[in-house]
């Protein structure tokens, strides 16, 4: 067996979770034709070959217009409890043991879809993995940063009735021109509620928006961050706090953020003790789900074992768990390591 067959395998047993998944971005052209044919969608492509012929794009925008496009197709509770549900087979089938999804509800409420069919959806489908897969899962209500604060709101009040399902807020779709400073009296009102707050920064804004991010959104983790490492103090203080930095490598690649996996940063923000993890993003769209990323990045990077080990601990250590259950799947990783010889 080759070095990188032998960690291909490790990483396949390697227990982890995943903490940067959108849900909406998990459709695969299958399900998307499916949906369509039972609710009479009519979608711009004719075969499941031309969707993934539109998936070459190169920069986030190209990506999102065809992501919402997508999305049409997602109407009826049981879509949304079908789409779930198909992730987190996958999500199993990588030993993820353990994620938390975001879902866009203003994609959806623009359309005409209620709030609450699409909760009870997804609330459906990770239940399903619960108790069918074991999978265990939170669920975290996203902002569209490209829409206003107001209607940030208006999405967050909708929400009030269905808190006792999310675990926390997050805030996506184009970053550039949309700092989080606009949303930053809507993200203490979500704090208020008693929600964790995490927030897209550094992926294609600057470094200025992640000090926005810590600064005046008060997040607990921070999703991609990658251009935190043109800012050395920066760079320092992530490290001093252990903030989470949920990492899509493949994600990256395929919206040009790296030009080749070989250039990511992930050595150097695990050189530089940044607490960072690996997550697959939107990976119907992207190539490639969680182990994947962590494949394709160890061959590309060269990482050990050690490191795999390191990031799959992470993935843990950041989730939005109660602290014995966080100490529990700590300890899978770490006797699974053990057993391959990783840790003494």
């Amino acid at each position: 067996m080759t070095p990188s067959a032998d960690l291909d395998a490790y990483i396949a047993g390697l227990p982890k979770a995943e903490l940067h998944l959108h849900i909406e971005g998990s459709l695969e052209p299958e399900l998307m034709f499916e949906l369509a044919r039972r609710n009479g969608v009519a979608i711009p492509y004719d075969s499941v070959e031309a969707v993934r012929a539109a998936y070459d794009f190169s920069n986030l925008q190209d990506f999102l217009d065809i992501y919402y496009a997508g999305a049409a197709v997602l109407l009826t509770r049981q879509d949304f409890e079908d789409l779930a549900f198909a992730y987190f087979q996958r999500a199993a089938a990588d030993n993820v043991r353990h994620a938390e999804i975001f879902f866009d509800p203003q994609t959806h409420t623009d359309r005409g879809v209620p709030f609450g069919l699409v909760v009870e959806g997804l609330i459906a489908g990770m239940d399903r993995a619960k108790a069918e897969l074991g999978v265990s899962s939170g669920l975290i209500l996203s902002f569209l940063r490209h829409l206003t604060e107001e209607e940030a709101f208006a999405t967050l009040d909708a929400a009030k009735p269905y808190l006792h399902h999310f675990i926390g807020v997050g805030l996506d779709s184009s970053e550039v021109g949309h700092p989080p400073s606009k949303f930053q009296r809507v993200f203490a009102a979500a704090r208020d509620l008693g929600l964790k707050l995490c927030a897209h920064a550094g992926e294609e804004g600057p470094p200025a928006y992640v000090h926005e991010a810590l600064d005046l959104l008060h997040i607990d983790r921070m999703d991609h961050g990658n251009r935190s490492m043109e800012d050395e103090a920066l760079i320092e203080r992530l490290a001093r706090e252990q903030m989470t930095l949920t990492v899509c490598p493949l994600s990256n690649l395929k919206l040009c953020v790296v030009d080749d996996l070989k250039n990511h940063p992930v050595p150097q923000m695990l050189r530089r003790g940044l607490h960072v993890t690996l997550n697959s993003d939107d990976p119907s769209y992207f190539g490639g789900y969680v182990n994947d990323n962590y494949s394709r990045l160890a061959e590309a990077v060269g990482l050990t074992h050690e490191q795999v080990t390191q990031l799959a601990r992470n993935s843990f250590e950041g989730a939005f768990l109660p602290e014995a259950d966080k100490a529990a799947r700590i300890a899978e990783v770490d006797a699974y390591a053990r057993s391959a010889g990783v840790l003494g």
